[in-house]
């Protein structure tokens, strides 16, 4: 499937390209669906594809990105990066990454899908899809259909050139709750005035919130966070100190 691309350019003075995750080394080894091998398929909040047995509290997918075995070859597909339910109408898939199939992706939870640039899916979060499109069509004028969101994300969240992560400068003073900025090349988590570096497994101690710096956070999805986010699926990882908030 070939894959989109976004016209977007990055903002002056603002690197284009993410750093390259510390979690994962680059494995190109065929994978083997029956291995206790944990697959590719955990998603960071930059949008990167690890290994990491850590399943996550949200499923989604970007379109197939693996070959035939098994094996991770593009960041996506298509413009439609979507999150999920982890379970919806009983549905089962199995084996996973099956040849020619989406790749089903795993986030810790739905703070960190939104930094990498996903939104709610239509068909199994409609409540959360309806609330997310109402939100948006208020900071969009006129874009309340999928494609229009769909291309605007993508400009916010890939770099055309390197097809890297979009980073955004920005003050951390106002930055709502779960969204997430770039602090000496490790994601962390908004929360409180403080901000949790981010972990495959959770989140870890809090440290105090600089003054500005790198937004991972696409724009349109931190004014969404701003408006009053609250999904049905688990917003924040129990690790940010609390319950997931879910229904």
């Amino acid at each position: 499937m070939p894959t989109d691309h976004a016209n977007g350019q990055p903002l002056s003075g603002i690197p284009s390209r993410a750093p390259r995750s510390s979690y994962d080394p680059p494995n190109d080894r065929p994978r083997r669906r029956d291995a206790a091998v944990p697959l590719q398929n955990r998603v960071t909040p930059l949008g990167e594809l690890i290994s990491h047995p850590a399943r996550g509290l949200v499923y989604g997918n970007r379109g197939c990105l693996h070959d035939e075995h098994g094996r991770i070859r593009r960041r996506y597909a298509v413009r439609r990066w979507i999150a999920c339910r982890l379970e919806f109408r009983g549905r089962r898939r199995g084996p996973l990454l099956q040849p020619g199939r989406y790749t089903e992706l795993f986030f810790l939870d739905e703070a960190t899908a939104l930094a990498a640039g996903h939104r709610p899916c239509r068909e199994c979060r409609r409540a959360d899809y309806d609330r997310f499109v109402e939100i948006w069509s208020g900071l969009h004028r006129g874009e309340d259909r999928a494609d229009a969101i769909d291309a605007r994300l993508h400009e916010e969240r890939v770099d055309a050139e390197t097809r890297a992560h979009r980073l955004h400068e920005s003050v951390f003073d106002g930055l709502p709750d779960g969204a997430f900025v770039l602090l000496d090349g490790r994601p962390c988590l908004a929360l409180g005035g403080r901000v949790l570096p981010w972990t495959p497994g959770g989140y870890t101690t809090p440290e105090p919130r600089p003054a500005r710096g790198l937004v991972i956070t696409p724009p349109s999805l931190v004014s969404v966070l701003r408006a009053g986010w609250t999904p049905l699926v688990p917003f924040l990882h129990p690790s940010a100190g609390g319950p997931p908030t879910a229904a």
